[in-house]
């Protein structure tokens, strides 16, 4: 499986495509600039088949709508991140001072697994404190994971949300710290880094839960 990372937006998200040996792919957290990304997809004569979102933060979520229409794909978000989804436009006009009206896509809500019509196969971890409803998609095949904002290179998520809860976010990156150590984490900002990394990240910012 091939992966190609975009970084876009004033926050410079990381949208994946993860591309198959016969070019279906899937779309992780399509920050921004649809037509770009439109475009990519048809010059490299891709097959899309769905469009997960790790988490509901409106940088995350910004193409959704274009390339819904574009490709008719479903798009699957954690049922816990509804009211992020729900007041996307009040937090591009906060973060980023834009008035324009965002148009929400039409989302397909899950709790455990989303039910995606395609080849490709992982599992949802359910990791929250970032967001109530964030997820890390696991390929274990291919040894990886996609965790959004959960966990970066050298930082993890921000809790400090009224909806975040450092604790549960410790929580969860215990869970990813019990899997095998060589497993490459791909996150929503920055570069990407592997499992082994967890162990210093607990220690460094969460020394009062250990």
């Amino acid at each position: 499986m091939r992966i190609k990372r975009f970084t876009l937006g004033q926050l410079q998200t990381n949208c994946y495509f993860l591309i198959n040996e016969k070019n279906e792919t899937l779309i992780i957290d399509p920050a921004d600039s649809g037509d770009f990304l439109t475009e990519q997809i048809l010059k490299d004569k891709l097959t899309p088949k769905a469009i997960l979102l790790t988490h509901g933060h409106f940088d995350h979520i910004l193409a959704c709508t274009e390339l819904q229409l574009n490709f008719n794909l479903k798009v699957f978000c954690h049922i816990e991140d509804k009211f992020l989804i729900n007041k996307a436009n009040d937090s591009i006009k906060f973060f980023l001072g834009d008035k324009t009206a965002f148009i929400k896509p039409k989302i397909t809500y899950f709790k455990q697994q989303p039910k995606i019509n395609s080849s490709f196969k992982f599992e949802t971890i359910h990791t929250p404190g970032h967001t109530p409803g964030s997820c890390s998609y696991y390929f274990k095949n291919e040894k990886m994971i996609f965790s959004g904002d959960v966990v970066f290179n050298n930082a993890v998520g921000r809790w400090d949300f009224d909806y975040s809860n450092k604790k549960i976010l410790y929580q969860s990156l215990q869970i990813l710290n019990q899997m095998n150590k060589h497993i490459i984490i791909y996150p929503g900002h920055g570069e990407p880094t592997t499992t082994k990394h967890i162990t210093y990240l607990l220690s460094a910012f969460f020394s009062e839960f250990r």
